[in-house]
């Protein structure tokens, strides 16, 4: 066992898909997910195993947050050896023609976290998708007709922003949407040499201020999951 992950080895698959909320961890694992078992509930982070089309795929919580997603996904690698990382989770657009429902399928994360500068110091590392994971991912979208956008998106580490109208100096740089954890885990997946994906699902808008309910959050973005899972059995 690690510190925050209670599973024993080999309870956990290659290959874990890393929604923020624990409780979209139970959806995705009750919804999705054949003879899936909780191998983890320490300080509520749930953590699933189960089969997706008959191959073993893990579904983790992660917190909120850049900080909070590097603990789970340091222990998942260094103690589980797991090679895939697929975040599935929700962003605020940053376009106009960007809006509730859409997907968004992450070429690269940009952030405000000062986390890289104490590796890098003074230059600017710059965390990008796995090619290979983002390649099938749109592949998959365009095959079955889901439409997305793929670009540049924003890990913050602030959720709410002031002054408020921050967005604009990212969005007139083509940055899509804002999260708050892709960049620190493409960053530690390229540390540690393993894959990793970000798709996200536009929760809500910071231009015209409409916002999915909780519930939607926590249980919908279906095209979402089935583009992750997709990949992560591939």
């Amino acid at each position: 066992m690690s510190i925050h992950i209670g599973a024993k080895k080999g309870e956990i698959a290659d290959t874990v898909l890393l929604p923020g909320d624990p409780l979209r961890a139970k959806w995705i694992a009750e919804s999705f997910l054949e003879d899936a078992t909780c191998y983890n509930n320490v300080r509520g982070m749930l953590g699933f195993t189960g089969t997706y089309r008959g191959k073993k795929i893990s579904v983790q919580g992660s917190g909120m947050g850049i900080p909070s997603a590097l603990i789970y996904c340091y222990e998942l690698i260094n103690t589980y050896d797991v090679k895939k990382l697929i975040r599935v989770g929700t962003a605020g657009s940053y376009q106009k023609d960007l809006t509730l429902g859409d997907l968004v399928i992450a070429m690269a994360g940009s952030t405000t976290s000062s986390i890289n500068n104490s590796i890098f110091q003074t230059a600017h590392y710059a965390p990008t998708a796995s090619f290979d994971l983002f390649n099938k991912a749109v592949t998959y979208a365009q095959e079955n007709g889901l439409a997305f956008r793929a670009g540049n998106v924003l890990s913050a580490d602030e959720f709410y922003d002031d002054p408020d109208d921050l967005y604009h100096l990212w969005s007139r740089y083509g940055v899509l949407c804002v999260e708050m954890e892709t960049a620190g885990i493409y960053t530690m997946a390229a540390r540690h040499g393993v894959d990793a994906l970000s798709i996200l699902t536009i929760s809500d808008s910071l231009i015209t201020k409409v916002r999915s309910t909780p519930e939607e959050r926590e249980t919908g973005f279906r095209d979402m999951v089935d583009i992750a899972l997709q990949v992560g059995t591939d």
